[in-house]
């Protein structure tokens, strides 16, 4: 690193922010990488609101724990953040989370977002998800499916579900009659049997998983 390397942050409330804590002085859309690169644990939002834009906190490389609430930014990406253990971005306007790079990571908490797309692939050490009132998030992406519905379904909204390729699969997908069907989950991870007006997962052998309510109507 050079000395007086300097990091951009084009976001005025995202640098007033680290003027706050003391990691800044002057709000000149930058800020000396030096004073950022040693931090580990960062906490956003709490006294501003209006933080757009994140760019700059690439630059936070030993970066483990970082909080940001209820901002206005509809976009956050922490890939090169790849030693962050924990991450809680509650109540954003976040549209889409790609948290694939952070092999570390073993806490995300982001409910109260507008997702679409959530994709923790190669977390397996993730042992805390809480993805709650994303109404526009159906499909997450993950390693292992069949262990995610089994331990990742206490704090996850009803119309959730998790697939190995949620590009190419949905809820409503049709499963082969060849697939063999291994066990069904109710929304909080505990085996049960099929049963009426109720949200139920259906595991198959291959992986796959769907979500089904059967529900009962009468014709006059």
């Amino acid at each position: 690193m050079t000395l007086g390397q300097k990091t951009y942050v084009p976001d005025d409330d995202f640098e007033q922010s680290l003027i706050n804590l003391g990691f800044d002085t002057i709000l000149d859309d930058s800020v000396l990488t030096s004073s950022i690169d040693t931090i580990s644990s960062l906490h956003l939002g709490f006294f501003i609101n209006n933080i757009y834009d994140l760019t700059g906190i690439e630059d936070f490389s030993v970066l483990k724990d970082l909080t940001i609430w209820h901002q206005f930014l509809t976009a956050l990406d922490v890939s090169q953040n790849t030693l962050l253990e924990s991450l809680n971005c509650t109540g954003n306007q976040l549209t889409y989370l790609d948290l694939s790079n952070n092999i570390a990571l073993i806490s995300l908490v982001c409910p109260e977002n507008q997702l679409t797309a959530l994709d923790i692939r190669n977390n397996s050490n993730t042992l805390s998800l809480n993805t709650i009132n994303n109404l526009n998030l159906s499909c997450i992406n993950v390693d292992d499916s069949t262990f995610s519905a089994n331990n990742w379904t206490n704090n996850i909204d009803p119309q959730h579900y998790f697939s190995n390729n949620c590009s190419g699969t949905t809820a409503l997908d049709e499963t082969p009659v060849t697939n063999k069907l291994i066990k069904t989950i109710d929304i909080f991870g505990r085996k049960t049997i099929p049963k009426l007006n109720s949200p139920l997962f259906y595991i198959y052998e291959d992986g796959t998983i769907e979500k089904k309510i059967i529900v009962e109507y009468y014709i006059n």
